[in-house]
C-alpha cells in the first residue's frame, strides 16, 4: 500500500478524533505517519500483510458508534457460573449503566483524569498500531486498584463490537495496580454480527511493588474480523503477572503482549492457546524484557491449525547485561491437521548477561497416530478419539487459567470444535 493511499485511508479516522488528549494525539498522529502500515517488507510483519487486508477487507475505514447494548444481551455473554465485576463496553465506548464495580477498584474515563499516565508503558514509536490508537481513540477508561486491596472476584471487560456508522474500534483500556495489589481481569469481545470491522485495542497495564495481575482474553469473535492487539505491562519489585491469550476465531489476528520485566523477583507468566480452521490467520508476537537482575519469565504458545488456517509466533526475551540471575524459559508447540495450514514459527533469545538459565524451543507435527489407533482399538471413535488427543495438547495451556466459569466455558467450546471434526 501506497503512503499516499494510507494517508487516504486514515484521513477519515483523524477527522474524526475529538478534541481532547491534543498533545498525546499530535504525537500519535506523528509517529503513525512516520512508520507508516506494515509493508511486506517490513520484518515484524512479514508473514501477516496486515495492510492489504484491511485494505482490501474493509469499505468503510472510519470510527464505529456506540451501539445499543441490552441488560439481557450482557447476561446472556457472560459465562455460566461467572461471578465477578462487570465492566461493558460498545465498540470502545464504556458503558456505566450496565456495569458495576466493587470496593478498591476505581473506575474513570480517561477523559476524567488529570495527568493522564496513557502511552508512558506502550510507546506510539514500538509499533503503528499504538500510534494510530493513540491517534484516534474516543475515549478510555482507567481502572485503579489501592494498595494492599485484593480483589476476590474476577473482573469481566465485556466488550461487544460492531460495525455500525463505520468499521473501526479503538478500545484503549489503563490498568494500575497498587503495592501488595490482587485481581484478575478477563478481556472478552463478542461480534454483534458477522459483518467485518477492525479492532485496534491498546492496553496499558502497570504493577506495583508485590502486586498480582492476572490477565486473560479470549478472542471469539467472526471470522470477518480484522485485529491487533497490543497489551504492555511494566512489573517492579516481588511482583508477578501472568497473561492467557486464548485466540478460537477471526480472520486476520495479531496479538502484541510486551512484557517489561522491571524488579527483582519479578515474575512474567505468557501462556497462549490458539485453534485455528477455515483460513483464520492469526500471529501471536510476544517480547519479554529482562533489565534487572533476579527475575523470571515463563512462556508457552501450543497452537492447531486445521483446513487452510496460518500461525505465526515470534517470542522475544531480551536478558540485559545487568540482569545477571535470569530465568527465562519459552517454548511454542504446534499441531497441523492438514496438509495446506502453515505455521511460521520464530522463538528468539537475546542475551546479554553471563549467569543466567535460558531456553528456548519449538516443534510442529501432526497428531500421534499411534496413540490415535490405540483408542479406537478400545472402542472410542475416530473423531472423539483426536479430540481427546488434540484436547490433552491443549490442556497443559488450559490448566493455567484458574477461573472457573472461564475455563470451563472454553472447554465447551474446544470440545464442541474438535468433536465436530473440527
Amino acid at each position: 500500500m501506497s503512503t499516499s493511499t494510507q494517508q487516504e485511508l486514515v484521513l477519515g479516522l483523524f477527522e474524526a478524533a475529538p478534541a481532547t488528549f491534543l498533545s498525546l494525539r499530535k504525537l500519535g498522529k506523528e509517529s503513525f505517519y512516520a512508520q507508516g502500515l506494515p509493508a511486506l517488507k517490513s520484518e515484524e510483519y512479514k508473514f501477516t500483510p496486515i495492510a492489504k487486508k484491511l485494505e482490501s477487507g474493509l469499505t468503510d475505514f472510519s470510527p464505529a458508534k456506540p451501539v445499543k447494548i441490552s441488560a439481557n444481551q450482557v447476561k446472556s455473554a457472560i459465562f455460566s457460573g461467572f461471578e465477578g465485576i462487570v465492566l461493558v463496553f460498545s465498540n470502545g465506548h464504556y458503558l456505566p449503566e450496565l456495569s458495576n464495580s466493587t470496593e478498591g477498584l476505581t473506575v474513570n474515563l480517561l477523559s476524567k483524569i488529570e495527568n493522564t499516565p496513557l502511552g508512558s508503558i506502550a510507546k506510539v514509536a514500538k509499533d503503528p498500531f499504538i500510534a494510530l490508537n493513540q491517534a484516534i481513540f474516543a475515549d478510555g477508561l482507567h481502572l485503579s486498584i489501592d494498595n494492599k486491596k485484593v480483589i476476590e472476584s474476577p473482573i469481566l471487560l465485556l466488550q461487544f463490537h460492531q460495525a455500525q456508522g463505520g468499521q473501526v474500534v479503538s478500545p484503549r483500556i489503563w490498568i494500575e495496580a497498587g503495592d501488595f495489589s490482587k485481581a484478575t481481569f478477563i478481556d472478552y469481545q463478542v461480534s454483534l454480527d458477522d459483518a467485518p470491522y477492525f479492532v485496534n485495542k491498546v492496553v496499558e497495564i502497570k504493577g506495583g511493588v508485590h502486586a498480582d495481575i492476572t490477565f486473560h482474553s479470549l478472542q471469539e469473535e467472526s471470522n470477518q474480523v480484522i485485529e491487533v492487539s497490543n497489551v504492555v505491562t511494566d512489573i517492579l519489585q516481588d511482583s508477578q503477572f501472568t497473561s492467557t491469550q486464548i485466540t478460537l476465531s477471526g480472520d486476520m489476528v495479531r496479538n502484541n503482549l510486551s512484557l517489561n520485566l522491571l524488579g527483582s523477583n519479578s515474575v512474567g507468566n505468557m501462556y497462549g492457546l490458539y485453534l485455528l480452521h477455515g483460513k483464520s490467520h492469526v500471529d501471536n508476537h510476544t517480547n519479554v524484557d529482562h533489565t534487572i537482575p533476579r527475575a523470571e519469565s515463563n512462556e508457552l504458545y501450543k497452537g492447531i491449525l486445521a483446513d487452510q488456517s496460518r500461525g505465526v509466533f515470534n517470542g522475544k526475551i531480551f536478558v540485559r547485561q545487568i540482569a545477571q540471575k535470569t530465568n527465562a524459559f519459552q517454548q511454542n508447540n504446534n499441531i497441523l491437521l492438514s496438509d495446506d495450514a502453515i505455521i511460521n514459527t520464530k522463538p528468539q533469545l537475546e542475551i546479554w548477561a553471563d549467569d543466567v538459565k535460558c531456553s528456548h524451543g519449538c516443534t510442529v507435527g501432526q497428531l500421534d497416530e499411534e496413540a490415535q489407533f490405540y483408542l479406537q482399538a478400545r472402542g472410542i471413535d475416530k473423531i472423539t478419539a483426536r479430540g481427546l488427543l488434540l484436547y490433552a495438547f491443549a490442556a497443559e495451556v488450559l490448566d493455567k487459567i484458574e477461573e472457573d466459569s472461564l475455563r470451563n466455558y472454553i472447554v465447551n467450546q474446544i470440545l464442541k470444535r474438535l468433536g465436530s471434526n473440527f
